[in-house]
């Protein structure tokens, strides 16, 4: 198991990189025609444009983890929609970003071997301690959209790390000296790579709510930290 595992993420690696690729170049070359003019009416009717906010809300804690009421993390993201013939029906496949930002009472101490991070302690002051994860993803969705403007969308979203880091404002720990302390750290391992889950949205006209269920935890499972996230928020698809 030790070896499938390492091969089977190398392949996933692969795969979402290269429908990542080829999705951007179906985004930058289909809507020209081939006498080079601009995107026409039907294709742009196909294209959705979202951009959003949510906050998670971190399940699954360890004893003496507290977490910030707000985490708040964006997303950005661009979808094709297929119609299903003159219905109210589509399915859709996009290319996104998306944020995610943990404050907790935690701080980075660089030990490779196991979790990498320690609890804070009471006498250690800071402003801000936090884990940033982005994701490059892509979002399927089943979707619906009355003539009346009401839209739901029920779907799935993959996404792949890829530049982690975690930043300290506080106290200097790392030398004990009375100075501020702003740091970021880059370096860090045993997180899992990717992330995925169910989605959720529903709005009307371009306001919509969304949900996002990871079924996947942040860290690796050698650490024992299961944590994961529930995002809740709203995007804004005016295109």
């Amino acid at each position: 198991m030790s070896v499938v595992k390492p091969f089977l993420m190398k392949i996933l690696q692969k795969i979402l990189i290269s429908l990542s690729a080829a999705i951007l170049c179906f985004f930058i070359l289909v809507p020209r025609t081939s006498q080079g003019q601009v995107i026409n009416e039907s294709t742009k009717k196909r294209i959705s444009i979202g951009v959003g906010a949510f906050t998670d809300i971190w399940l699954n804690t360890p004893g003496g983890m507290t977490t910030r009421t707000i985490n708040q993390g964006v997303t950005v993201f661009g979808t094709y929609n297929l119609p299903f013939g003159k219905s109210n029906f589509s399915f859709a496949i996009g290319l996104g970003i998306s944020i995610h930002n943990l404050y907790w009472n935690y701080r980075f101490q660089g030990d490779s071997l196991s979790f990498q991070f320690v609890k804070t302690e009471d006498a250690v002051g800071y402003k801000r301690s936090k884990l940033t994860l982005p994701y490059i993803e892509i979002p399927l969705e089943f979707r619906l959209k009355t003539k009346s403007k009401f839209a739901m969308g029920i779907g799935f979203k993959l996404g792949y790390m890829v530049y982690a880091h975690s930043k300290w404002v506080g106290d200097d720990y790392l030398f004990g000296t009375s100075n501020t302390l702003k740091v970021s750290f880059k370096g860090i391992n045993n997180l899992e790579k990717f992330a995925y889950g169910p989605t959720l949205r529903f709005g009307y006209k371009w306001f919509n709510v969304n949900g996002y269920y990871s079924l996947s935890t942040i860290f690796q499972k050698t650490t024992n930290v299961d944590m994961y996230p529930i995002s809740v928020g709203f995007i804004l698809m005016p295109f």
